[in-house]
């Protein structure tokens, strides 16, 4: 938004302030200032010229020597090879650049000659003064600006350009955030600035004479889509008279950035920069019916709009159309023929107020974002409609330039509620760490115009950014200073701190990575295909997935149930790329479908790895470490062979080479070597192992670290050979003896497992070395040897004997 301070100053009284503190003050109090720029500010010593005399150049045919007067005591001689320069120009004004002078971009003037003649300045043109035919209409493009008195001021030789054209406001850019549409308006910011600044604003109710007449007779409205189109207004305008706006009008159009174009398309965009509200105008020539609805476009319906450009619309773009065909984008742009001619009689004037996201859509489908679509998009309130088509009236009848008819159609359907908050001192000043008095708080509130009645605030119509409590905590802050804040410290509950789980999912994963696997991620959606590739069967539970709505493609159209096929995957490409061994984890969740709304996503630590070197063993090796590192209690293994109650995934695995993991008696996991289908449905060329772990089950198996004091008394040692069958794992074995043994065991380990001739078929001989060690005490050689008899006592219950 570009501000012109001349215009922000009909409305508050800024004085003397400088433009650094306007600016500073207003960035403060939350209107952000990007720039500001003075016009003329690159033209110095050019001004007023009366041309004396005009002679033509001796040594030349095109060029001609004019004396002019500046204001000095002495005519200057200055020569020009404009083709409107003539001995017929005697007497006119014109701009003068005098020796020394600088213009736009940067260019010098200097006294010199021209083919032998002395020249000692230029006359110059519109556009080396950096302006064009729009801003000046009376003037021409290709030759020396020939100036005239506009607004009935006087011009004099020696006067200053730019104070003789109204090229000296000041411009500032403003960056406008999109909850403050009331921002993008010359009174939004002069309501801004006076409460910034404790300035009186100077506001009047827009108001006009008007001639009899019932606009009923020249026009119908209707409006077939009230969602879309809240409120219409509109008013007709008579004998108007087509012609360039006053000076002081294009004046403040320019400095706002708006191209002047004639008083009629000037007077709307005037409104919308005041008021922040867009307008249009319409030839009520070229409505066809007399009639205007506002309702949705046909499919493939096409208008032409005012930039000449035909565009297709569709059934969910709202239009303004007469009884034949659309005459505008609702928000967006007018229609080719609905713009003011140069012959137009009769003008229709009208301020709408359409649903922001729709014209937001609309003008990003068709391509065309405008000052009003801007606006629109921001959303407007329904309010502003009559008093902004109001000052347009006011303003038809200061420029004399037609007959406004007294009646207006106002087709009016929004809900008249105003925005309210509620008004709670102590929790704004807890809020911003402040003490200001609620009798301070209710003071800059006023000066926004919200006002404070029984606990609840109540915002102007315009305020469509009010709605909860920190909303007035904002609005006191930035009128009681930011810099008027003090620092505290933050209070309140929040800690910072990493939760439970966020620090055991922490100590899981640097412990992989000590263990020496190199961390991955993968994406959560996977392909329906992925299922087969690890074999699992047609009825498995884990087929049962999330299926994404918009899903990038087959390959990533539903969520992973099984951090498996992901893990199978980066095996595969490191495989195909050649790399000789990887050991590889992924820590990240799987989407199981629930009875909720959404589905749950566990937590999992997966692990992958191949090469030389690497067996099912040392898969088994670092989950034994990790759940050591963890603190598990209780921790077993059992061969799954194939079929899992607690793992949909072990068809997946070496029916021979696959066991699961538990923990305090609940399964956390599945390891073991890849079914040598798995690996060639991957294109895996050799041995392959993966496992996954519950991070839950595993969390809650795990306790913290405890430590004991040096023993004070000898250990006593026993080994122990038993023969059992061939298929009882060492771990049941280990199990019966830690039963057997008792409170005195302090380690059991095996250090044999032999087959051979000594040993029957299907038989095996497991030999243990068993520590006992009493914290009471010395062991006897009784105590040791009655604890050993109770271990080959539970080893017998699982068909174990003593090796003879």
């Amino acid at each position: 938004m570009d501000l012109s301070v001349r215009w922000l100053s009909d409305y508050v009284d800024i004085g003397d302030m400088s433009i650094k503190e306007l600016c500073s003050g207003l960035t403060m109090s939350g209107s952000k200032v990007e720039k500001y720029e003075t016009e003329g500010s690159e033209i110095s010593r050019v001004v007023v010229g009366k041309i004396l005399d005009v002679k033509p150049h001796e040594n030349s045919d095109h060029l001609v020597v004019c004396q002019v007067d500046v204001g000095e005591a002495e005519p200057v001689q200055i020569v020009t090879g404009a083709p409107n320069i003539r001995e017929e120009n005697i007497g006119d004004l014109v701009p003068a650049a005098l020796d020394g002078s600088t213009l736009p971009g940067g260019v010098k003037i200097k006294k010199g000659k021209l083919r032998g003649v002395a020249s000692n300045g230029m006359l110059c043109s519109l556009g080396e003064l950096g302006l064009t035919t729009h801003d000046f209409p009376y003037a021409i493009a290709d030759g020396i600006f020939i100036l005239k008195s506009e607004d009935g001021r006087e011009l004099t030789p020696g006067m200053d350009i730019r104070d003789a054209i109204d090229l000296n406001d000041t411009s500032v850019e403003f960056e406008i955030t999109s909850n403050r549409p009331d921002c993008l308006s010359v009174l939004g910011l002069a309501r801004e600035t006076a409460a910034t600044f404790d300035k009186p604003l100077n506001i009047k109710e827009p108001a006009f004479k008007g001639i009899d007449g019932d606009i009923n007779d020249m026009l119908k409205v209707q409006i077939k889509n009230e969602k879309l189109c809240s409120r219409y207004c509109a008013g007709v305008v008579k004998n108007v008279k087509i012609a360039p706006s006053p000076l002081w009008l294009r004046e403040r159009l320019r400095a706002s950035g708006v191209r002047p174009i004639n008083n009629f398309v000037d007077i709307t965009n005037y409104v919308m920069l005041e008021y922040g509200h867009p307008m249009h105008a319409f030839d009520i020539r070229y409505i066809k019916g007399n009639s205007i609805e506002i309702r949705n476009a046909a499919e493939g319906e096409k208008i032409t709009t005012l930039d000449g450009v035909e565009r297709t619309l569709s059934e969910k773009m709202l239009v303004i159309a007469d009884s034949e065909k659309p005459v505008a984008v609702a928000g967006v742009m007018g229609g080719e023929y609905s713009g003011i001619m140069d012959d137009t009689v009769d003008v229709v004037f009208e301020a709408a107020c359409f649903d922001g996201a729709s014209v937001r859509t609309t003008a990003k489908a068709l391509g065309m974002r405008t000052d009003a679509s801007a606006r629109f998009e921001k959303g407007l309130d329904p309010r502003m409609c009559m008093p902004a088509l109001l000052r347009a009236f006011e303003l038809v009848e200061e420029l004399g330039c037609g007959e406004v008819v007294r009646t207006i159609i106002d087709c009016d359907t929004h809900a008249d509620t105003q925005k309210t908050a509620p008004f709670d001192p102590v929790w704004i000043n807890n809020f911003l760490g402040t003490h200001i008095p609620e009798e301070d708080m209710i003071k800059y509130l006023e000066k926004l115009d919200i006002k404070v009645k029984d606990g609840i605030a109540y915002a102007p119509p315009y305020r469509i950014d009010i709605e909860y409590k920190n909303d007035l905590a904002e609005e006191i802050a930035r009128l009681y200073g930011y810099n008027n804040i003090p620092q505290t410290i933050i209070r309140g509950v929040a800690s910072g701190e990493l939760t439970p789980e966020q620090k055991f999912s922490r100590k899981v994963m640097n412990a992989a990575c000590a263990l020496g696997a190199n961390e991955i991620t993968t994406f959560s959606f996977i392909s329906p295909k992925y299922f087969d590739k690890i074999r699992l069967p047609e009825d498995s539970v884990l087929r049962k997935t999330v299926v994404i709505t918009n899903p990038l493609g087959e390959d990533t159209s539903v969520m992973r149930t099984s951090m498996l096929p992901s893990m199978c995957e980066v095996l595969a490409r490191n495989y195909n790329s050649r790399n000789a061994e990887a050991v590889l984890f992924e820590m990240g969740n799987e989407y199981l479908p629930g009875g909720g709304e959404l589905p749950e996503e566990p937590a999992r630590i997966a692990f992958g790895m191949y090469g030389e070197g690497y067996d099912f063993y040392s898969l088994k090796g670092i989950i034994e470490q990790l759940l050591d590192i963890v603190g598990a209690a209780d921790v077993s293994y059992e061969p799954c062979k194939g079929v899992s109650e607690n793992f949909g995934e072990a068809p997946a695995f070496h029916p021979g080479r696959c066991a699961e993991v538990f923990a305090g008696g609940k399964a956390i996991g599945i390891f073991g070597e890849l079914h040598p289908e798995t690996l060639e449905n991957y294109g895996i060329g050799v041995k392959a192992y993966a496992a996954k772990l519950n991070l839950p089950e595993l969390m809650a198996a795990a306790a913290p670290k405890t430590y004991k004091p040096l023993p004070k008394f000898p250990a006593t040692t026993r080994d122990l050979a038993v023969v059992c069958d061939d298929d009882i794992p060492v771990a049941h074995l280990e199990k019966a003896i830690t039963e057997g043994v008792g409170k005195i065991l302090e380690s059991v380990k095996l250090f044999d497992v032999y087959k051979g001739k000594q040993i029957a078929d299907g038989k095996k001989s497991v030999a243990f070395s068993i520590v006992m060690r009493s914290h009471e005490g010395t062991l006897t050689d009784e105590q040791a040897d009655s604890a050993v008899k109770k271990a080959l006592k539970k080893l017998s219950e699982l068909g174990a004997e003593i090796r003879a």
